[in-house]
């Protein structure tokens, strides 16, 4: 669908860099044979809205017989999402789902009280070589849905709005945003976007969210007269009315955000939680390895290995 013009003349370019409260410099690390770097949570800023964990991998080449091997382990309190630019994952969870994703599509998992998945190259992809970009999140969930059944959604790129036009492409993944709304079900007010922009393109952000976000993974953008490159994450303070600048050589941008949390939460390897009780209570029960009765199994037709508790 084409972009609203309506949107622009009410988006004046930041006046200054008052306007972001905290620049986030990514902690690069490397797992073996791809780097992923990771935004959030940061020392300074532990969530943006509902995101609590922000990664993003690659870009990584494998050769052939190479891949990404995430053996299941366990989630609780929280919602992934995985975008990828290039490649494929291969997801199998704990309630029988078996799942490839490419990019543009979205995979969203609801942990609530206890989930398991893995993320694998899939056999297919190993006969040759291949690549793999893309962003991994994780959502925090309201404290009225931490402990709900897990659930877990998939939808292709079809059916993400895309809003296109005055050198800006931009799929909302998440959420509502820019007069658009995605399919995916959410459960606190959010907005993620995967925004492509081509050189001088301007980009307002949506003014009806409370925190806001940029994670730039290509190209680079203006903002006040400074320029920020590929690699930082900029949070806006609420209010402002922001509007970015492509470089250059063009921005690719994930733009994320939303209703601010009712507090902070607590997180401890994959688990997430509004207190300190319920993530003991599930490091008890992965350690206690009872996948037949206990609260956490193993996926169908990946139920061989697991990734032990740290």
């Amino acid at each position: 669908m084409s972009w609203n013009p309506s949107l622009e003349p009410h988006c004046p370019d930041a006046g200054n860099l008052d306007a972001i409260e905290t620049v986030i410099i990514p902690r690069a690390r490397d797992l073996g044979g791809f780097e992923v770097r990771r935004a959030l949570p940061a020392p300074r800023r532990q969530m943006v809205g509902p995101f609590i964990f922000f990664d993003q991998a690659g870009p990584a080449e494998f050769l052939t017989g190479q891949g990404i091997d995430v053996r299941p382990h366990p989630h609780i309190g929280l919602g992934t999402v995985t975008y990828l630019y290039e490649g494929e994952f291969e997801h199998r969870d704990s309630l029988g789902t078996h799942q490839m994703i490419y990019p543009g599509e979205v995979n969203w998992m609801v942990a609530g009280q206890g989930v398991t998945h893995s993320e694998r190259t899939s056999a297919a992809t190993r006969r040759g070589e291949s690549k793999l970009f893309g962003i991994q999140t994780w959502m925090a969930l309201p404290e009225s849905h931490e402990d709900r059944a897990a659930s877990f959604e998939h939808h292709g790129k079809a059916a993400l709005p895309l809003l296109e036009g005055e050198g800006k492409q931009v799929r909302l993944i998440l959420g509502s945003a820019w007069g658009e709304k995605a399919p995916v079900t959410m459960y606190s007010e959010t907005f993620y976007a995967d925004v492509v922009l081509q050189p001088g393109a301007k980009l307002p952000l949506p003014e009806d969210h409370e925190d806001r976000g940029l994670y730039i993974t290509q190209g680079s953008i203006e903002i006040a007269g400074d320029t920020f490159e590929a690699g930082r994450m900029m949070v806006f303070r609420p209010g402002d009315a922001i509007t970015v600048t492509a470089g250059l050589q063009g921005a690719r941008l994930m733009a994320l955000g939303g209703e601010t949390m009712n507090g902070p939460r607590h997180i401890w390897w994959n688990f997430v939680a509004s207190s300190k009780e319920k993530i003991e209570e599930a490091k008890a029960a992965w350690a206690a390895g009872d996948w037949q009765h206990g609260r956490f199994q193993l996926p169908p037709g990946d139920d061989q290995e697991f990734i032990p508790l740290p």
